[in-house]
């Protein structure tokens, strides 16, 4: 597991699997948030396996499949409010982290400059700089713009 973390409150990995459930418990998560779609891959485990694990190890788990490549303004509003209505820790993943880190910085973009996202995505390892646009767009519309 390659768990980076991004705030006390969240943190974000690629893939994880049903063996992993009992440790990231250990480690203090409450919430896991599934962003990969079912059968994205032939290697993936299904949502609904993740899920039992979680619960047998004490987590919620929310299954928010988002595309790859298609990061919509809704998927990260319905990020925003699942964070917003769960426990924390959580741990969002998806096949690399990379959609979880877009997902979080969109979310973030209404109340905090592009460069500093994409200046914090970049120290975790995640390259979000072709998408500086849309967090000036949602800063813009934030700011009533």
């Amino acid at each position: 597991m390659d768990i980076k973390r991004i705030s006390p409150f969240l943190s974000v990995s690629p893939q994880i699997y049903p063996a992993h459930m009992e440790k990231i418990a250990a480690m203090g998560f409450k919430t896991i948030i599934n962003n990969r779609p079912d059968k994205e891959a032939d290697d993936q485990p299904l949502a609904q396996e993740l899920s039992a694990e979680a619960a047998k190890n004490g987590m919620v788990f929310i299954n928010q499949p988002v595309i790859p490549g298609h990061v919509t303004r809704q998927d990260a509003e319905n990020f925003t409010t699942e964070l917003k209505r769960v426990q924390g820790p959580v741990l969002a993943f998806c096949r690399t982290g990379t959609r979880c880190t877009m997902l979080w910085a969109m979310s973030e973009a209404r109340h905090m400059d592009a460069d500093v996202i994409l200046s914090f995505a970049a120290s975790m390892g995640y390259d979000l700089k072709a998408h500086r646009a849309t967090f000036k767009y949602i800063a813009g519309r934030a700011a009533g713009d």
